[in-house]
């Protein structure tokens, strides 16, 4: 635990110095903002918790989708990684048998009595229904948990991508599994007991990615062949070596509309699948596949089989981007996300709306990228597509041209330039 009133000394001495460029590079004016940022945060929970003089520092982080878009749900492969733009909280622990969370920019703190954590339905869609999930997988797993006095500020921008729900959750299972069980659960099953509170609480079908990611930290390659158990992989790449930088591009579309579109990606390869007796496209045989697809085709649209066909490539492609990255071969990792990107757009279909074609602001944003980038780098849709976000590895000394042009078509901070982070959701040890 450390005395509030010492933070400011804290962090000005080395070993925070040396913490915070693992965590957010190495930049001074960087590292002074984040200096600022933590202390700005001290404030807020001192003014929420007078009683409360000494606490514990978090920090979660978020995460891109680097390869495998739309193959998690059909039981396949992804590559993913962490980013500095983290939630980090300040928490310490109360003797009330109660979870209070006050979240910067909110106006209500979050109280969750543990003597209660059943599903609430006024909850649902809200902060609290996560918190109060998390507890109770925490208990149902056979962990203890407590009372906790917390706050939290983000960086990680909702609507972006970045998964700023999945790194809340995980932050959450972080400080509760930190203070009551001495920090020694595995990384999976905060990742797992994230993903139950989402699906289950909060209501929102999601899948496991995401939380992997926030969880772990730095660049990890899940298999979701048995999604009860799934096989993560970590491995390190000194990405700040390779000349290039992550941009994200939130292109300012919305989603209101587009429930039908995402919903019709999944149903369209388990339809696939279903025409060879199989629930997921990962149990079906590729080479059995290409061998009937000019029979199938009188069976089935040409959507359908072209999104199998999407799917079958990026899985066996996210293969190859992982052993592209991890032998130093950064041009056929960038080659082989270009190939991923025009996959999404041409057999994925999910860079528009078939149903609204006159909104393309993704299809934009990966034209104007493609020109600035001139056959260097790569760009495509992250994430769930439709509208939304692109990602782009960015050579560095296109980078201020590439940001200025996103910025300008979609809005000022529409763009962000991001470094892979090495260090997953985690207390600062300071």
């Amino acid at each position: 635990m450390i005395h509030l009133s010492d933070l400011s000394q804290i962090l000005s001495g080395q070993t925070a110095r040396g913490l915070f460029q693992a965590l957010y590079g190495t930049g001074p004016a960087q590292l002074d903002m984040q200096r600022q940022r933590w202390m700005h945060l001290a404030d807020l929970f001192c003014q929420t918790y007078p009683g409360q003089d000494q606490a514990r520092l978090f920090s979660t982080p978020g995460r891109t989708e680097v390869g495998g878009n739309h193959t998690d749900h059909q039981h396949g492969r992804v590559l993913c990684a962490a980013v500095d733009m983290d939630i980090i909280a300040i928490a310490a622990p109360n003797q009330d048998q109660v979870i209070r969370l006050k979240s910067e920019g909110f106006n209500r703190t979050d109280l969750i009595d543990l003597a209660d954590l059943q599903p609430a339905e006024s909850e649902r869609e809200h902060s609290a229904s996560l918190i109060r999930g998390i507890a109770a997988a925490f208990r149902q797993r056979g962990y203890p948990v407590g009372g906790l006095d917390i706050c939290t500020t983000s960086r990680v921008p909702k609507g972006s991508g970045l998964s700023s729900s999945a790194a809340f959750e995980v932050l959450v299972a972080t400080i509760l599994d930190d203070f009551y069980n001495g920090g020694r659960m595995p990384a999976t099953e905060k990742a797992l007991i994230s993903q139950y509170a989402e699906n289950v609480y909060f209501g929102k079908p999601c899948g496991l990615m995401d939380q992997c990611a926030c969880a772990f930290g730095g660049f990890i390659t899940i298999d979701f062949l048995r999604p009860e158990q799934p096989l993560v992989q970590t491995f390190d790449i000194d990405f700040e070596q390779t000349g290039h930088c992550l941009v994200i591009t939130n292109t300012g579309g919305s989603h209101a509309d587009l429930t039908d579109d995402y919903a019709s990606v999944p149903r369209d390869m388990r339809q696939a699948a279903g025409l060879f007796g199989k629930t997921v496209l990962r149990e079906v045989d590729p080479a059995v596949f290409w061998r009937e697809l000019a029979q199938l085709r009188s069976r089935t649209t040409d959507p359908v089989l072209l999104r199998a066909i999407h799917f079958f490539q990026d899985n066996e492609r996210v293969s190859a981007q992982t052993a592209a990255l991890q032998e130093n071969r950064f041009d056929d990792f960038l080659r082989l996300v270009r190939l991923s990107g025009i996959s999404s757009w041409t057999r994925l279909q999910n860079v528009y709306s078939s149903s609204h074609p006159q909104e393309q602001p993704l299809s934009v944003a990966l034209a104007v990228s493609e020109q600035i980038l001139s056959g260097r780098g790569a760009c495509r849709v992250h994430g769930g597509g439709f509208a939304g976000t692109i990602q782009a590895f960015v050579p560095l000394d296109l980078a201020d041209d590439y940001l200025a042009a996103m910025n300008s078509l979609f809005g000022a901070n529409s763009a962000w330039k991001m470094r892979i982070r090495p260090v997953g959701s985690a207390r600062l040890e300071l």
